[in-house]
């Protein structure tokens, strides 16, 4: 993949018209074994899980443990594991990194700044998901364009320079009660932080439950700029 967009709009063709289970059914079929899942466990991830599991795909689905999730999180992932009998494997941060960070800066040094926070995100996500993401051709993703503003130009399949792979979305233009609704039709296993006004769950120190009326995204990094909000994983 010297050129990435040699390919992207045959990549593009091959999907077209198809449903989410297909067009991952498609991409795995043409990068066996080199397509991955990232989950959150939030409602969205467990809807692709589900797509992947259901239909038996040759994806792998990984997730992150940043050391701070919430139990709720953890349980989640029991459940998933066994109401799919798998094993969804699961990235750990680099424990020296770890250890530096909290040792030089406290456990709650991202509150102290944006700058802090990124760094926090950087050793706890994304130095493991670059870990997940070795070899890979392919990665899915849980992301809906109305999660933020900078989703919503975010192309279906679009090329992902610093990863050098493709990204699929495959609920980008999926609302978040339709979300829902697979998801209860289905009886996917979700999270009940849900329930609890969480909509968007990261680790527990960073998410809060939402009120009526406040954006989807209020309840991360809530202590900061609207325009900040992002931890690094899907930089563009």
């Amino acid at each position: 993949m010297s050129n990435p967009f040699t390919n992207i709009e045959s990549l593009r063709e091959a999907i077209a018209g198809k449903n989410e289970t297909d067009a991952l059914a498609a991409l795995a079929g043409l990068f066996p074994g080199r397509v991955v899942f990232s989950s959150s466990l939030g409602y969205e991830d467990q809807v692709i899980t589900d797509f992947i599991f259901r239909n038996n795909l040759d994806i792998n689905v990984f997730t992150l443990d940043t050391g701070r999730l919430f139990e709720e999180s953890q349980k989640t992932l029991q459940r998933t594991n066994k109401r799919y009998d798998t094993h969804i494997k699961t990235f750990y941060p680099d424990r020296d990194q770890v250890e530096k960070l909290v040792s030089e800066k406290g456990p709650y040094s991202f509150y102290d700044s944006v700058e802090s926070r990124k760094e926090c995100c950087f050793i706890r996500k994304v130095v493991p998901l670059n870990r997940a993401l070795k070899d890979a051709a392919i990665w899915v993703t849980g992301i809906r364009a109305e999660q933020s503003g900078n989703r919503q130009a975010m192309e279906k399949l679009e090329w992902d320079e610093g990863h050098q792979l493709y990204k699929f979305h495959p609920l980008l233009d999926w609302s978040f009660d339709a979300v829902k609704d697979y998801v209860k039709t289905n009886h996917v296993p979700y999270n009940p932080l849900h329930d609890k006004g969480f909509v968007s769950i990261g680790c527990a120190p960073c998410t809060r439950a939402i009120v009526e009326g406040e954006d989807f995204r209020a309840g991360r990094w809530w202590w900061e700029d609207e325009s900040k909000k992002e931890c690094g994983l899907h930089a563009r």
